[in-house]
């Protein structure tokens, strides 16, 4: 089965911190999710999304981009849906249409989509050591797995590329 996957996290350039040290995971995330045939989603702009997004392009991969107002986005969106909303509300369209998200390192945009991904029942698999609120959200899970007592959905936390690749295919499977 093809699944929607949702990249999350860090924006800006890709050659500057924390976007830089973050490449090769982004590459090998992009890679995986291409080789699976799924259907990779993003912001549609710069950083982890640029990156995972010309990984998945450079595999023969599908990417969407979900862009904010007055934004075109990187050159690796091979569709384009052109919200017409700011970069909050666009956050929502993009985790409400995803049926796993993936997060990497990430600010308050990041953070709004882990939680809006968990609120819609979206699995959320986190990249562990990728920074930001990707690892800082661990801190405040119930039971080390959910954000609320409603246990809406398990956020998991791969450690590696293998413990990702494994997720995803328990998500594909509709165990996750």
């Amino acid at each position: 089965m093809m699944l929607h996957v949702a990249v999350i996290g860090y924006s800006g350039s890709i050659n500057n911190s924390p976007v830089k040290e973050l490449r090769s995971i982004c590459e090998e995330v992009g890679k995986l999710l291409a080789r699976h045939g799924h259907v990779v989603m993003t912001g549609g702009r710069d950083g982890v999304m640029e990156l995972v997004s010309r990984a998945v392009s450079i595999e023969g991969g599908r990417v969407v981009g979900v862009l904010p107002t007055g934004d075109e986005g990187n050159n690796h969106n091979e569709v384009r849906i052109r919200t017409g909303m700011d970069f909050a509300l666009r956050s929502l369209i993009l985790t409400k249409s995803a049926d796993v998200v993936i997060s990497m390192g990430g600010q308050a945009g990041t953070l709004l989509e882990i939680i809006s991904a968990y609120s819609y029942g979206r699995p959320v698999i986190l990249l562990e050591n990728t920074g930001g609120w990707t690892d800082r959200i661990r801190s405040v899970l119930i039971d080390d797995k959910y954000l609320d007592e409603r246990k809406t959905v398990e956020i998991k936390v791969a450690d590696s590329i293998e413990d990702l690749e494994k997720f995803i295919k328990e998500a594909d499977n509709g165990k996750v």
